[in-house]
């Protein structure tokens, strides 16, 4: 009989596809292996293969699976349900899902080669372009399209490819590109003519004539601690060999030739191992210790509980107590964080305890790596704890106890684009529940969704209500920037009492944290005489001015616009900037006081692997005095000299079209303030503020979550938004307005007909244009109690019908479930 394979391919199409499988692979082919396969007319991917069969498709006659590419499954049958999960509850397909799981360097594919045709006799003169492709390819006769894009310095290089292929000059062809290369390393061993004791005492008398030589080797037999046959020696590299004899390569190649010594190459980890002293764990507080007994106390009869803990009151300690536990039977706990910056300060204090037995997994290590920590993770050696962010709930777990999800109600736990468009934190949830194991979501400032669920029963609640060692909350001052600046008594974005406590702090030797929430210098150029300001072209925003790189640039698309010198409407040549982001922050701290070392952490000077690590540990040692941030700066740092905390302009946060934004707001300052005054004495939070009535502004002054939470309740009650009415929004795509126009409108009433009034829209998101697609959006409110299997269903066969419509093939249409 013949044998077939189900897979999945990392494209965002529905549906697997079915391929035969040759008479050798049968067998040897495995449920989770991955196989590469052939796609439409020339192309390779690399297939996930989820079910081995042997019912004939019917009415197509199937393609053979190529190559395999694993002797084992990489991907477990509890992972593959996770996935299943994933797809269906956001409404995205299982590509979507295996595309976004796996490193790139699993995931082969094949890349399209343009080859040169030596053969070719041009009939007349070549246009330009053509002629340069030709000139470009007889160098190196296949290349890829990127490189011959790059090396020709043509961008749209298809139409001219497409002639030439016509003409015969060139043809095409694929071919599989593996992006991940094991790391070797060369190492050095005796020839087997070499291993007897004899013929090594005769060797060692024929070298005596050439003492280099005969020093290489004795240096050899030392480090391999070579006694006689039967004793295995140690390895020793090439590279080591050459650095202790201080000699050239060209004597070790010398034993070589004669036979004496032979080199080989070994595949090596890039993963580093540290020996190092394990600690011992701290004592637990007599607070901490009541909230550690609670939370396994919950554990008995809730899966999920939420550690409500306000800031600096010890809620990474009690986490390394559970993991310990967890660990001591055994099992694997995953430790989620929602930024890298914030792995640079845990992972130290976790390899202290756990040593190699922790894991770090995030965007920021090179593929290959990656592609390493997965395999481990597959193998009997695998990491007891992975502390890693949103990505680390696909790496495979055998074991899974205990998932940690700190800082819970941060909104970068939500992946935005690409597809999936999951929640890490409900993905955690979920993902623990499969291996029955339990859920700690830990913060100072809970989700409203997540509190609901805690007060309503669903998951367990312990609170800890106190700074570990009796610390005391910060001090927050409101300052109203709004009379201050009519009065003209401000100092570019800082008050009088912002300065002067600074300028205090740094006189005692401590340390300053100052909040914005806007990168870049200024977020808009204005021309003082028309008003004209530089938008974006792709994307209707205008461009943020960045004085370091001296360059406008969007921050949706990238697009990027020298700075005028004068203004190309009018011709005046008096362009100011307007409002402030980090890097003027930091020009002006810099200004003000000169002798002061400044550190900025924000997207723009955090894009290496080390950048993190680099800024925290300067500020950590006290090698920097003020440190100037976005939101990264909010999140659970613990820093021992910081005193005061300025937070710049409370009101960019507050001024937002979301429903969102009063809670954002709370968290954000609170969590900034929290930062301030970590030990020995209570810190100093200057708010800077042009709305000080405000209830929210109160409330952050005083810590009273419970207040915020219940306004905010209320108004979500009121207007059916969560924790009450679950929310999809529809989003719509497309390069012409009137087409997403017309789209959204039928859309809109599909859906109208079908669910009733609870639909919003559609309308234009706050910014209606990015990267040259017209956007528009529609809210699904869908009632408490409605089966969301059926909701699922009936979007799904919406959006397939709305892009099978002649009018609407080029149409981008996807949802997001649980929108943050």
């Amino acid at each position: 009989m013949k044998c077939y394979v189900d897979v999945i391919v990392p494209l965002p199409i529905a549906g697997q596809y079915t391929y035969s499988l040759p008479d050798e692979m049968v067998g040897r082919v495995l449920v989770g292996c991955r196989v590469v396969v052939p796609f439409g007319r020339k192309k390779y991917y690399t297939g996930l293969v989820t079910r081995i069969h042997e019912d004939a498709p019917e009415g197509y006659e199937t393609k053979e699976v190529a190559e395999l590419l694993d002797e084992h499954p990489i991907l477990f049958e509890r992972q593959y349900r996770f996935w299943k999960w994933l797809s269906e509850y956001y409404l995205c397909t299982l590509g979507d899902v295996y595309k976004a799981a796996l490193p790139s360097g699993m995931k082969l594919e094949s890349e399209t080669l343009v080859v040169y045709n030596p053969e070719f006799v041009a009939t007349g003169p070549l246009p330009e372009k053509e002629q340069r492709i030709l000139d470009v390819l007889s160098l190196d006769t296949e290349q890829c399209i990127t490189q011959l894009e790059k090396n020709s310095g043509i961008r749209q290089l298809l139409p001219v490819i497409q002639s030439l292929l016509e003409k015969g000059a060139i043809c095409v062809k694929e071919e599989l590109k593996r992006s991940y290369k094991p790391k070797v390393e060369t190492r050095i061993r005796l020839t087997e003519g070499m291993r007897s004791e004899e013929m090594l005492r005769k060797q060692l008398d024929l070298l005596a004539r050439a003492p280099k030589q005969l020093a290489v080797l004795m240096k050899y037999l030392e480090l391999s601690a070579w006694s006689a046959p039967g004793n295995l020696p140690k390895e020793v590299t090439r590279k080591q060999l050459l650095e202790t004899a201080g000699v050239s390569a060209a004597v070790v190649n010398g034993l070589v030739e004669k036979r004496v010594l032979e080199t080989y190459t070994a595949e090596v980890g890039r993963l580093i191992r540290e020996d190092r002293d394990l600690q011992a764990l701290h004592t637990l507080s007599e607070a901490q210790e009541v909230a550690f007994r609670q939370i396994l106390t919950t554990f008995h009869t809730k899966n999920v509980c939420l550690l409500h803990g306000v800031t600096a009151s010890g809620k990474t300690e009690i986490y390394i107590h559970l993991i310990q536990q967890v660990l001591s039977v055994g099992k694997q706990v995953l430790y989620l964080l929602p930024e890298i910056a914030l792995t640079t300060q845990i992972t130290e204090r976790l390899k202290r305890v756990f040593g190699d037995k922790l894991g770090i997994y995030h965007s920021k290590f090179p593929d290959a790596e990656r592609v390493e920590i997965w395999r481990k993770q597959l193998s009997e050696h695998d990491y007891d704890v992975i502390l890693g962010v949103r990505s680390s709930v696909f790496l495979p777990f055998r074991r899974l106890g205990l998932v940690i999800v700190d800082e819970e109600h941060e909104q970068t736990y939500k992946q935005q684009d690409p597809a999936p468009r999951y929640h890490a934190r409900n993905a955690a949830i979920v993902l623990a529940s499969l291996f029955g194991a339990k859920t700690l979501l830990g913060t100072a400032t809970p989700s409203i969704e997540t509190y609901y669920n805690a007060l309503q029963g669903k998951y367990g609640l312990v609170e800890l209500t106190e700074r570990h060692r009796q610390i005391c909350l910060p001090r927050i001052e409101v300052v109203d920037i709004k009379e201050l600046a009519r009065k003209k008594r401000m100092t570019g974005p800082f008050s009088p009492m912002l300065l002067q406590q600074m300028r205090e702090a740094l006189e005692r030797k401590e340390q300053v944290i100052l909040f914005q929430n806007r990168r870049g210098f200024a977020p808009m150029i204005e021309c003082h005489t028309c008003g004209w300001v530089p938008r974006c072209k792709n994307c209707d925003v205008s461009l943020t001015y960045h004085k370091e790189l001296n360059q406008l640039t969007c921050h949706y698309c990238g697009y990027t616009y020298q700075v005028p010198r004068s203004c190309p409407a009018c011709g005046g040549v008096e362009l100011k900037d307007r409002g402030f982001g980090t890097e003027k922050v930091e020009d002006d701290v810099k200004r003000i006081f000169p002798e002061v070392r400044v550190a900025r952490m924000d997207l723009d000077t955090t894009r290496t692997r080390t950048a993190y690590e680099t800024i925290i540990a300067d500020f950590q040692a006290g090698r920097t005095d003020v440190l100037i941030g976005t939101q990264m700066v909010s999140k659970g740092l613990d820093f021992d000299r910081v005193s005061v905390v300025g937070i710049l302009n409370a009101d960019s946060l507050l001024n937002y079209p979301d429903f969102r934004s009063y809670e954002r707001a709370f968290q954000l300052m609170a969590q900034v303030a929290g930062r301030a005054g970590r030990k020995n004495r209570q810190g100093l939070v200057i708010l800077q503020t042009k709305s000080p009535d405000l209830p929210l502004i109160h409330q952050v002054v005083t810590n009273d979550y419970r207040q915020m939470y219940t306004e905010q309740l209320e108004e979500r009650r009121l207007f059916n938004y969560p924790p009450f009415d679950r929310l999809v929004y529809v989003y719509l795509k497309h390069r012409k307005e009137e087409v997403v126009d017309q789209a959204a409108s039928v859309l809109a009433g599909w859906l109208r007909s079908g669910m009733g009034e609870w639909i919003l829209g559609p309308d234009k998101p706050p910014v209606g244009r990015i990267q040259q697609l017209f956007i528009k959006k529609i809210v699904v409110k869908i009632a408490q109690g409605t089966s969301m299997t059926k909701v699922r269903s009936y979007l799904l066969q919406l959006q397939h019908a709305l892009v099978e419509d002649e009018r609407f093939r080029s149409l981008v249409v996807y949802y997001d479930v649980d929108p943050m």
